[in-house]
């Protein structure tokens, strides 16, 4: 048997008439920035999120970047950053002139949990990123509890955790800011490059807005020196036909996930663990193993495909060079031990049987 690591076939099969008609009607309309679907989807995905403002903007990326040039952050600030994220939430502290001060996770949940922050904070520290890593939340009431005491901006980064709840809240709506990516391989996935932040600060949307729109609230007016970053009126409307699907997609991703935690039952694999006040989307179901190469290429002679999230973390990227790897060593054993599993809305009850067997069957010679 052949099982992917990942498809949007099937979810797109089903709603191909409603993309297609999307598509001509925009087409027909002839206004394809800044117009009704990315009015209409901004106010979609706000109700959705439990916000106030959502800003549509080009990417997940200009998302974060937006995020913290409205916030002020700016050069010679100090913005945390956990250690085992994708590189794109370092770069977007980079990109503002900051410096990203990289903290390790809890190894349970994978993302950072709080408990170790205040040892990292400066005089210099004005934000900290919490990254939802792989569909689930990151411990929020801890950390806005050390930023409110610090006095720092808390900005989530959604782009892997889509309608993942908190205390029956939605990220997003936890902190100054929520930065999400649509990426067409993320749980809500535009059909090219697209992002949004939400908010239930006027100020702050207005500002991003601004930004993301040439510095302009007014045409020809400039306020701020800005950038291009739009969401277009396709992708919005793309968006808005997915949005009232996710739910769906993410039930059965959580019934997916629900079977391998049940079932893998090989001592040589550790299944990730889900936060009892948490709910989680499962962008990603990523296991460990000592013997991780090992494991991922037995699954491939068996016709299973996996990807790894992340083989080299950002301490050791070439475009980031840090030297304090000792305070780094969960992010370091993660990257070391992860393996990603096929997880997929469309995905079958033999598929992921066949898979879960095949693991169980893993032994280290």
């Amino acid at each position: 048997m052949k099982i992917l690591f990942s498809t949007m076939k099937y979810m797109h099969d089903e709603i191909r008439d409603e993309m297609m008609n999307k598509f001509t009607d925009i087409y027909d309309k002839g206004w394809y920035i800044c117009g009704e679907e990315d009015k209409k989807f901004e106010e979609e995905f706000a109700k959705y999120i439990g916000t106030k403002y959502c800003v549509g903007v080009g990417n997940g990326l200009d998302a974060l970047r937006l995020a913290l040039l409205a916030l002020g952050i700016k050069e010679g600030d100090e913005v945390i950053v956990p250690s085992n994220t994708y590189i794109a939430t370092a770069l977007a502290v980079s990109y503002v002139g900051a410096h990203p001060v990289l903290v390790d996770p809890d190894i349970d949940t994978y993302n950072l949990s709080g408990e170790n922050l205040e040892k990292y904070i400066t005089n210099k520290t004005k934000a900290i990123i919490a990254v939802h890593l792989y569909g689930q939340s990151s411990d929020m009431d801890k950390i806005n509890e050390v930023a409110k005491k610090y006095n720092l901006y808390v900005i989530e980064d959604c782009a892997q955790s889509h309608g993942a709840m908190y205390k029956q809240k939605k990220v997003g709506s936890l902190s100054n800011i929520g930065c999400f990516s649509f990426y067409p391989g993320k749980n809500l996935g535009a059909l090219g490059d697209a992002g949004a932040i939400v908010t239930n600060n006027k100020d702050l949307a207005t500002k991003v807005r601004a930004i993301a729109n040439y510095g302009s609230i007014e045409k020809y007016h400039h306020i701020y020196k800005g950038v291009n970053s739009r969401l277009d009126e396709i992708q919005a409307g793309f968006l808005r036909i997915k949005l009232k699907y996710l739910d769906k997609y993410t039930i059965r991703r959580q019934q997916i996930a629900e079977m391998y935690l049940n079932k893998i039952t090989n001592n040589e694999i550790v299944l990730p663990k889900v936060g009892s006040d948490r709910t989680h989307v499962w962008h990603i179901f990523a296991v460990r193993c000592k013997n991780r190469d090992k494991l991922q290429e037995y699954l491939k002679d068996n016709g299973i495909e996996t990807l790894i999230h992340y083989p080299i973390s950002i301490a050791k990227q070439q475009a980031y060079k840090f030297d304090k790897l000792n305070d780094l060593e969960i992010a370091e054993q993660i990257s070391k031990e992860e393996l990603s599993l096929p997880l997929y809305y469309g995905m079958t009850d033999e598929e992921v049987e066949y898979v879960i067997n095949i693991i169980n069957n893993f032994k280290v010679e």
